[in-house]
C-alpha cells in the first residue's frame, strides 16, 4: 500500500477515503498501521456523516467536496453495492478482489474493473 501510496503522490494523485468507520477511526488507522504512518497520503477523510455508502448522493457530495467533477474521482471498494452507487454518480469504479471473496463478486466483476492490489492503479 504504501508504495502505491507514494507512486500517486509523485504521480499528483490526490487520495482521500470513504469509510462506514468514523473520521477519527480512519485517522488513527492510517496513522497507526502496521506499514508506519501512512496518513501523510491521506488529503481527505469521509464517513457516514456525508451519507450512506449505498446512495449516489454521497458520491457527488465526496466529488463535490474534493473540487473535482465526478468522473474525475475512481472508487475502489469490495462491495458491489457501493460501486454501484458510486458508478451512478458518475465515478469511475474499480473492485477489489480480496483472498476469499464470495460467488457474488463474480457478476459485480462484469459490471467494474478489478484489482487485486493497489500497485494495479495508475500503473505507469
Amino acid at each position: 500500500m504504501a508504495p502505491a501510496f507514494a507512486r500517486w503522490r509523485t504521480q499528483h494523485k490526490r487520495t482521500a477515503t470513504f469509510s462506514s468507520g468514523s473520521i477519527l477511526a480512519q485517522q488513527l488507522l492510517f496513522s497507526h498501521s502496521t506499514l508506519g504512518d501512512l496518513s501523510s497520503f491521506i488529503e481527505a477523510y469521509f464517513d457516514t456523516t456525508t451519507g450512506p455508502k449505498r446512495e449516489p448522493a454521497s458520491y457527488r457530495k465526496i466529488a463535490a467536496a474534493l473540487k473535482l467533477s465526478p468522473t474525475a474521482v475512481l472508487f475502489v471498494s469490495d462491495t458491489g453495492q457501493e460501486l454501484d452507487a458510486a458508478r451512478d454518480a458518475d465515478l469511475r469504479t474499480a473492485l477489489s478482489l480480496r483472498p476469499g471473496s464470495s460467488g457474488e463478486i463474480a457478476v459485480v466483476e462484469q459490471q467494474h474493473p478489478a484489482i487485486h492490489n493497489f500497485s494495479e492503479l495508475f500503473a505507469a
